[in-house]
């Protein structure tokens, strides 16, 4: 069997999966915006001049959150074309995905010098599409249909 005729009984990606393509897309957007605002601060003297007279723990953290950005934005778009190839481990992945943003959006919670309120809607959001995603792409039987492509 050729991959053309596997291709052509999958079903397309629509009905509840554009749901979470939606999210996966809205957040390769925002994480490339977040990923141009670190790489502008990055040519900036400016800013460096500021990092450095906070000390290097201050450094150290933002060289680390910079490199945690460019880690999820990669692992994105990854996702994102395995998502439209219709890949096999794509639930999988994405379900690793949706527990790292949780994980990463609590480190921002635990961690960052903002507040409680911004804190929360950030924590707020992941936490909602894991809890309605995860049990959708465990469960439905168009997604198995959909994501068999090897």
């Amino acid at each position: 069997m050729t991959t053309t005729q596997v291709s052509a009984r999958a079903p397309r990606i629509a009905g509840w999966l554009l749901a979470p393509l939606a999210w996966l897309l809205m957040t390769l957007l925002s994480s490339s915006i977040a990923l141009a605002i670190y790489l502008m601060m990055l040519i900036s003297p400016e800013s460096h001049r500021l990092m450095s007279a906070q000390g290097p723990k201050m450094v150290l953290l933002w060289y680390t959150s910079i490199a945690c950005a460019i880690a999820m934005w990669g692992y994105t778009v990854w996702l994102t074309i395995a998502f439209f190839k219709r890949r096999k481990n794509v639930v999988r992945h994405y379900i690793l995905w949706l527990l790292l943003s949780v994980l990463l959006a609590v480190k921002t919670f635990a961690f960052s010098p903002v507040s409680d309120d911004l804190a929360l809607r950030q924590l707020m959001f992941p936490l909602l599409a894991t809890a309605l995603l995860v049990p959708y792409l465990k469960r439905s039987k168009r997604v198995k249909h959909t994501f068999i492509q090897p």
